[in-house]
């Protein structure tokens, strides 16, 4: 592809900081990119910048779908500033936020006395977006009349205002998104099947926050960054997430997806104190819904690691013999403590030989294969502490 001749801020590669001129070379995929602001490194918005590179210099029809706040709008920028019609308009129109009858309006135009209220000629937005590009978001909202007038456009580039005769020729180039299942709107004879296979020419499918674990934490600093450059405290520090915390947010699943994201962040800047924004100042319902995992004290992940079953026999060993010492060896309350029936306790008590450490001065088990201390599997483990720990994922 070419250079962008004009000097606008384009694409940055290998960090968020960063900025170039140029497009993104091959040697730029393999690195954090940014088109139009839109960042991501992994492997599914990697493909929707390689179809950007691919068609932004045609002049395809491009559908772009995906939930609400995906980036659909950004991505669409991001074809029309990477191609020949960089230099001239890219109008943007919602088709879901203005009533059915004056979307025909805002789209033609109209001439004096066209209808009630047209006292003067306006020009539309497919006039307004001559030689350049217009995008058309939630083009599933768009009635049924409208479609069949927006097909001749895409058709022979050509229209009529209301109110008027005349036929008006325009060069543009037609992009539009949804958040719709067009193909099931189709099979309820909500959308036309022609249109959507003139639109559909070039399909980007956009991926929801969840699937894109991977590229929070880039999205997180690049919101913090933003946040501190439109900051008007000059001493302000950029903020930090506390291990807990960052975890948290890449385990929610983000039904509002970048958006979310983007609000959260400016919400916790402005209203956390401290440098470092902790667990406790998320959100309460990211708490319940973010995915549990398990800790595993991080002293234990610097040594060698045992054997699976081995580990989890040493586990269970330790763990009950820590609720023993908190309790006073007073086994219902150390069932109570561990959430078993005491019966089942003093099983484990006697399958695991531990009778003979109730006497023992510090009441800590040994053994001659030791991973791993009482202290560093203390109950606070499980309680979900603000300790640095880490994770085992699948």
């Amino acid at each position: 592809m070419k250079n962008k001749s004009d000097g606008k801020e384009k694409v940055s590669s290998n960090t968020m900081n960063q900025q170039h001129n140029s497009h993104p070379t091959s040697h730029d995929k393999k690195m954090s990119l940014i088109y139009s602001g839109f960042i991501g490194e992994c492997a599914e918005i990697k493909e929707v910048f390689q179809t950007i590179e691919k068609v932004a210099d045609t002049d395809s029809t491009v559908l772009i779908t995906g939930e609400s706040g995906t980036g659909k709008e950004l991505t669409a920028r991001a074809i029309h500033e990477n191609s020949s019609r960089r230099n001239n308009p890219m109008v943007v129109l919602n088709c879901g936020a203005i009533p059915s009858e004056l979307l025909e309006s805002e789209l033609f135009g109209h001439e004096k006395g066209a209808f009630t209220g047209a006292h003067q000629p306006r020009i539309g937005r497919f006039e307004m977006a001559d030689g350049g590009t217009i995008f058309l978001d939630e083009i599933g909202d768009m009635s049924p009349g409208l479609q069949v007038k927006l097909l001749r456009v895409l058709q022979e580039q050509c229209f009529e205002r209301v109110g008027s005769v005349k036929t008006i020729h325009v060069n543009i180039r037609i992009i539009s998104a949804t958040n719709k299942n067009l193909k099931k709107a189709i099979h309820e004879g909500a959308f036309r099947e022609d249109l959507y296979y003139r639109l559909n020419v070039i399909p980007i499918n956009m991926p929801s926050l969840h699937k894109r674990k991977s590229d929070i934490p880039l999205l997180i600093n690049h919101f913090l960054e933003k946040r501190q450059a439109n900051s008007n405290k000059s001493a302000d520090t950029k903020k930090t997430f506390s291990k807990r915390a960052m975890e948290t947010l890449i385990n929610y699943n983000w039904p509002g997806n970048i958006r979310e994201l983007e609000n959260l962040i400016e919400r916790l800047s402005i209203l956390v104190d401290e440098d470092t924004i902790r667990y406790k100042d998320l959100p309460e319902k990211m708490k319940e819904k973010a995915t549990t995992r398990q800790n595993i004290p991080e002293s234990i992940m610097e040594r060698n690691w045992p054997g699976f079953n081995q580990a989890v026999d040493q586990f269970q060993k330790n763990l009950i013999l820590q609720a023993l010492n908190q309790t006073n060896w007073i086994k219902a309350k150390a069932a109570s403590l561990l959430k078993m029936n005491r019966t089942t306790l003093v099983e484990k008590i006697k399958k695991m030989d531990l009778e003979s450490m109730e006497n023992h001065v510090d009441r800590e088990f040994t053994s001659n294969h030791k991973y791993f201390s009482i202290d560093e599997l203390d109950i606070s483990h499980l309680l979900h502490t603000e300790k640095s720990t880490i994770s085992i994922m699948k």
